[in-house]
């Protein structure tokens, strides 16, 4: 792809009222754009990085054994006064009265309609387990929307939900759910820490959240600097006490951003909705329920927050929006624009996804927008270099640079990034 047919506009100065890095980060490098408080338009830049991200999990996903669905936005009240939750949910729901008198809402979440679904299907054991997933839009009223996306009123969630006969098959669907969530993580290029917590109006007895530390957060955990545990922050896990794990180092408070939920939710819907099945012996009983939730747009705010320098962001290399930018210094030179097209031909027949840079642009202006929006690598093409028949490839992370031979720049690319 090419800079000057994209539509990636960057900007020099940090916005006004923007207070969190990732907020200022994912504005300045075209990612995003805010159209009002807490609702924003992803720009071509930040959908690669989200589309990116959505990929990890839909494999991770199906690979954990669910199964992909889309559930309607649009939802009739009378699904939510079945669980009670059109009450305990009622100041971040956003109502309406549609022209035939009902009233209706935007999905906040959607445990009420996937029960709802699932038991007009399932009525006998031998149809569960099943485990059904979607990425959907939500939609809650915030009071206070801040950080960005990190606390939006529309946002990106990544929910599923498992259906069981028994609390046995329940906890082994949340096993698998809490070990998917860690591949996620992981391959985001996240560091989070998991930890009990309580289950508040989603119901149910066991939950964990899996949060990442940061500057920014409306959670907080205790992380031992000496050998990483790290734990919620509450009771016995407090702040100066000594590290349950390694005994040496001393818990410290650390704010942290909540990246994903789980939960055994057992028979709360199931039981308000009616969900039930017959069992082998004929008796009829309601199904167990898990359900597991990931902020996938606020992924993205989580990964600038802790991958940034005073440059710009520094994307982990499986969500970047790119794999590699190419820097053509001297875009009217025919022998640099002809290497900068071959190159771009060769990696992307390598399966990488390619940015180039062919904007009439100072030398200054294209370091600085590479550095701002982050691509792991950068191929750099400069007059001094090519006439001794070479490039620089530059790790954007770790600030390295290699010069090789022009004719050994895609194999070299190849096994940098193999490693």
């Amino acid at each position: 792809m090419f800079w000057s047919k994209s539509f990636i506009p960057t900007l020099k100065e940090v916005p006004a009222g923007t207070e969190a890095i990732s907020h200022q980060l994912s504005l300045r490098a075209g990612l995003v754009m805010m159209l009002t408080s807490g609702v924003y338009s992803y720009l071509p830049l930040g959908l690669r990085v989200l589309k990116r991200i959505e990929n990890i999990i839909r494999e991770e996903m199906n690979a954990a054994g669910g199964q992909e669905l889309f559930l309607p936005v649009l939802q009739p009240i009378e699904l939510w006064q079945q669980t009670g939750r059109d009450k305990t949910l009622a100041e971040i729901m956003i109502k309406f009265e549609d022209k035939k008198g009902r009233t209706m809402c935007l999905g906040p979440t959607h445990e009420e309609v996937i029960t709802d679904l699932v038991k007009n299907y399932v009525q006998s054991y031998r149809q569960l387990p099943v485990t059904l997933y979607q990425i959907q839009t939500k939609f809650r009223d915030e009071l206070r929307t801040r950080y960005g996306i990190v606390r939006a009123c529309e946002f990106i969630m990544k929910d599923a939900y498992s259906f069981d006969r028994d609390e046995d098959g329940l906890k082994k669907n949340y096993q698998l759910m809490y070990d998917a969530y860690t591949r996620i993580f992981k391959r985001c290029g996240l560091d989070v820490v998991v930890a009990e917590a309580d289950s508040g109006a989603m119901g149910g007895s066991i939950s964990h959240e899996f949060l990442v530390p940061a500057a920014i957060g409306e959670d907080a955990i205790v992380k031992c600097p000496a050998c990483g545990f790290g734990g919620a922050h509450k009771p016995p896990q407090e702040e100066g006490q000594a590290c349950p794990k390694c005994k040496d180092g001393k818990l410290v408070k650390q704010v942290a951003i909540e990246l994903g939920h789980v939960f055994q939710l057992g028979l709360k819907y199931s039981n308000a909705q009616q969900a039930l099945f017959l069992d082998e012996d004929g008796k009829q009983k309601p199904i167990v329920m898990g359900c597991y939730g990931i902020g996938v747009s606020r992924l993205i705010a989580a990964a600038i927050e802790t991958n940034n320098d005073a440059n710009g962001i520094v994307w982990p290399a499986e969500i970047a929006p790119f794999d590699v930018e190419i820097l053509p210094l001297q875009v009217t030179d025919q022998e640099t624009m002809d290497l900068a097209r071959g190159l771009c031909v060769a990696l992307e027949k390598n399966g990488l996804e390619v940015l180039v840079d062919d904007r009439d642009e100072s030398a200054g202006r294209k370091f600085n927008d590479a550095d701002l929006i982050g691509v792991p690598y950068r191929i750099v093409i400069g007059k001094r270099t090519l006439k001794e028949g070479k490039v620089e490839i530059k790790n954007r992370r770790t600030g390295e640079t290699l010069t090789v031979l022009k004719e050994e720049a895609v194999a070299q690319l190849m096994g940098l990034l193999r490693k």
